[in-house]
């Protein structure tokens, strides 16, 4: 490894040819430094990264790549979406999307390591995909990012070049839940038992049902990410202290980015391993919480479309409902308003019109209620979506759905 300055790196990103393509940390954890040098050098390149967050390079003669889509490149008319659950990614990388040039945001120096720090996700498989390849690993060591453990950690041998930056970290600060997220999280924290397992996300229903855990004991974390809520659970002393808690990412505060600094007791772990259905399923009382934007009569539910178009992707909803529903005790929610006041219509419809994210969850979760999923008929499953999860408003029209499509008789 050779730490080396931005004017250096552009000497050195010269030399590769015409259009690479470059995998960069995504989520809150974007590169900035790195991103504007590729982007002095090359007049055309490949930007691969997952949930890219406003402010990375807009120009002609950028294409965007991406397995999940984020408001960084959401509209672009160049984006190229890949379709895959996040635990097979890596696998994109092997044998479908190889990497020219990695670039990773790091912590600081810490012997003869740095670490991935909040964003760990794919990243060890594109590195490992990149040195295969011949290709170059270039980090941004920044005195502000934590220092994280387990596979955040990379060893000097693995990278190429370091630029040294200092450089504040996006944060996301917890947003107080609606009132109708609130309700949604009561109904489903009123499932979760001392003990479990959770798997929580960011947003208003993830923040709800955290709030509404204080007052557990025991539980233990396996996500893909978590953010703030977590922490509080920390204070109020809800989870394990005996157990690590396993992520792959994580975004949130100043504060959770202190707490997680050299904290032995969080594990960041690569995708293949959080996101595994096998070892997911390994995991006492697996509750896994997820989000849709509409889910219909069969218990089908769309999470990345809108009007036929691209809004996020598959994610880890499915690898997590999967292994949720194969551990002993084991429980997978999909989570949402009953109506969707924007569009002034019902988010249960009675069979969707967008692709299928997911399907086959144990339970259906609105501010109205739980509807209980798997284990029961296709009948009865229709039958609890209107009475349980359903507007009051278009139960009588989903219930004449329900007849016409032949799901019950009257």
């Amino acid at each position: 490894m050779r730490i080396v300055t931005v004017e250096k790196l552009e000497s050195i990103l010269s030399g590769i040819g015409d259009n690479p393509r470059v995998v960069a940390s995504g989520n809150f954890a974007t590169p900035k430094t790195l991103l504007q040098v590729v982007d002095s050098v090359f007049p055309t390149y490949r930007l691969n990264m997952l949930n890219a967050q406003p402010g990375i390079p807009n120009r002609e003669g950028i294409t965007y790549e991406t397995a999940f889509v984020g408001p960084g490149m959401r509209h672009h008319e160049r984006l190229v979406y890949i379709p895959a659950r996040l635990s097979l990614v890596p696998k994109l990388f092997r044998d479908h999307y190889t990497p020219d040039v990695v670039l990773l945001h790091t912590s600081s120096q810490r012997f003869d390591t740095v670490s991935l720090g909040t964003e760990v996700n794919i990243l060890p498989a594109a590195i490992e995909a990149v040195r295969e390849r011949g290709g170059l690993v270039i980090a941004q060591a920044n005195t502000q990012m934590p220092y994280t453990y387990g596979d955040a950690q990379v060893y000097h041998d693995d990278i190429d070049f370091l630029v040294e930056v200092d450089e504040p970290l996006d944060v996301h600060e917890p947003i107080a839940p609606s009132p109708v997220s609130q309700a949604v999280g009561e109904v489903i924290a009123a499932r979760v038992d001392d003990g479990s397992t959770m798997q929580l996300g960011i947003g208003e229903v993830p923040n709800a049902v955290v709030s509404r855990l204080a007052d557990r004991k025991g539980l233990r974390i396996w996500t893909e990410m978590f953010s703030d809520g977590v922490l509080d659970l920390h204070k109020n002393d809800a989870l394990d202290p005996d157990r690590p808690l396993t992520a792959s990412f994580l975004f949130g505060s100043r504060e959770l980015y202190d707490w997680v600094h050299m904290n032995t007791r969080i594990r960041m772990m690569r995708t293949e391993v959080t996101n595994n259905p096998g070892k997911i399923e390994k995991q006492a009382l697996m509750t896994s919480v997820n989000s849709a934007l509409q889910v219909d009569l069969l218990d089908q539910a769309n999470a990345s479309r809108i009007k036929g178009r691209i809004y996020s992707g598959f994610g880890g909803q499915t690898d997590f409902i999967v292994g949720a529903l194969h551990a002993r005790g084991g429980q997978s929610f999909i989570a949402l308003p009953s109506w969707h006041a924007k569009a002034d219509r019902s988010t249960i419809v009675p069979v969707l019109e967008e692709p299928v994210t997911s399907f086959q969850h144990s339970a259906v979760a609105t501010e109205n209620g739980i509807a209980d999923i798997f284990g029961h008929s296709q009948a009865v499953q229709a039958r609890n979506i209107i009475k349980y999860a359903a507007h009051e408003s278009v139960r009588d029209d989903l219930t004449k759905a329900a007849v016409d499509m032949g799901l019950f008789e009257h």
